[in-house]
């Protein structure tokens, strides 16, 4: 199962709402009895929806099973087009980064590109993942129809 886990975070290692990760709770005794994790190997989930100490996740362990169920119920892509799809905190990066203009666009986009492979919580990595695709997506050439 190693493997398929190691390649679904590198499928997800640029996403703006999924962080994937992994705990030894075998050395990690704690960790494992906060989480209630008593057999190995054991996935859990978080959300806002799930339990604060995560639901465990009981699909298939191979890649594909993996990634569909992280698709379909984890992933979550904020259109600036339409803010409704996105978090408070990200409307209000769009509306700062439109009024802002192109310019300070590219500039925002080229600084956070700098910062992706910097040491950084699981929640700052993730919202510098979520201004990456906003400033990506307002800056992308439009298609004129």
């Amino acid at each position: 199962m190693k493997p398929a886990w190691e390649d679904l975070g590198t499928a997800f290692e640029g996403s703006s709402s999924v962080l994937i990760g992994d705990v030894d709770c075998t050395t990690e005794t704690e960790v494992a009895k906060e989480y209630d994790v008593s057999g190995y190997p054991t996935i859990k989930y978080f959300s806002g929806e799930t339990d604060p100490k995560g639901d465990t996740y009981s699909g298939g362990r191979d890649l594909d099973s993996l990634k569909k169920f992280v698709e379909d119920t984890l992933e979550r892509k904020c259109d600036p087009a339409e803010p409704t799809s996105c978090s408070e905190k990200e409307q209000k990066f769009i509306a700062k980064m439109t009024e802002k203009g192109e310019a300070a666009q590219v500039a925002e986009l080229a600084r956070l590109e700098g910062m992706k492979d910097k040491k950084m919580k699981a929640e700052q990595k993730s919202f510098l993942f979520a201004r990456l695709h906003i400033l990506k997506t307002l800056t992308s050439p439009k298609e004129e129809l």
